[in-house]
């Protein structure tokens, strides 16, 4: 019998609860509707007491030794669970299923990663036995984290899409304690290493860029697109701001690779933009990529903001 979290949760489930079927509904509603065998023995079901429920419709089967609870149709969440459990002990949601889930790319691909044989029908399977930090949880899911995702996806997907990922990583602000420049010096010889020094090149030669030169670059984009000038390096609701258009309440900062790379630095930034919302004010973060790589889109936008904000003033 597996020896993991989902029996752990099994386990409390059985102790939590009044009879089998309660146990089960606890497990689902934990579990994005999904249960597994093993869990089932756990609450002490037997092979002809788990047929009967099948037979029943009150289970439904997904993959071998999975099941739906009450109903066949699973959300994605739901399939991506049942994966899970479909594995051994262990086995964690990756590649491109977690940059799914974590919005950062779309797919309909469903990974898994093992740390030993496990073949299933309908899911991708991926050998690694892998270490406590490159591990987490996502809505009850056992993933793989940020940083460890983006190094498995160097290894299925082209160069340019990996790098759309990490920057959509970096623009939703998803941060791990692993740097992917940790796992190329934990994992110098996976796949994907060469795409994973490629993306890193080109996001410092980005980060290089001063702010005072960052700032130059918003100026001329602005100029170029006949957008007012704000005021530059002053208050707004209390605190300090890169770019400011008081009468609009429209604040911009000048986002840099560098400056929101840490934890305390996410904090701060996310703690000074709560602020300014509550504050009545409407703050954007611009970074050298979106002016040079996105103009128009960022031009628009900034346009439509502007307007809109003066009119409501």
């Amino acid at each position: 019998m597996r020896n993991d979290r989902s029996i752990l949760l099994a386990e409390r489930a059985r102790s939590t609860t009044h009879g089998a079927d309660e146990a089960i509904a606890w497990l689902a509603g934990r579990q994005h509707g999904t249960v597994n065998r093993a869990q089932l023995l756990t609450l002490g079901l037997g092979s002809a007491a788990i047929s009967r429920r099948i037979q029943r419709g009150l289970l439904h089967r997904i993959h071998d030794g999975v099941y739906a609870v009450g109903h066949r149709v699973l959300p994605q969440h739901g399939s991506w669970m049942a994966a899970v459990l479909a594995g051994p002990a262990g086995t964690v949601l990756s590649h491109r299923a977690v940059g799914a889930l974590h919005g950062v790319r779309q797919s309909v691909a469903v990974e898994i990663t093992v740390p030993g044989r496990c073949r299933r029908p309908g899911i991708i399977t991926h050998r690694a036995k892998l270490p406590a930090d490159e591990i987490t949880d996502v809505d009850g899911i056992p993933v793989t984290t940020i940083t460890r995702t983006h190094f498995d996806l160097a290894s299925v997907i082209p160069r340019h899409q990996l790098e759309r990922a990490v920057r959509e990583s970096d623009y939703r602000r998803l941060t791990d304690l692993l740097s992917l420049d940790d796992l190329l010096a934990r994992h110098p010889r996976a796949r994907g290493t060469r795409a994973i020094r490629e993306v890193l090149e080109a996001a410092r030669a980005a980060a290089g860029i001063s702010k005072s030169e960052l700032e130059a670059r918003f100026l001329a984009f602005l100029d170029r697109h006949r957008l007012p000038r704000p005021q530059l390096n002053v208050l707004a609701a209390g605190r300090e701001c890169d770019c400011v258009w008081p009468r609009q309440r429209v604040v911009v900062e000048l986002d840099s690779w560098e400056a929101h790379a840490s934890r305390a630095a996410f904090e701060r930034d996310r703690e000074k933009a709560r602020g300014l919302r509550v504050a009545g004010w409407t703050p954007i973060a611009v970074t050298a990529r979106h002016i040079e790589h996105d103009e128009p889109a960022l031009a628009a936008d900034l346009r439509a903001l502007l307007a809109s904000a003066a009119g409501a003033a």
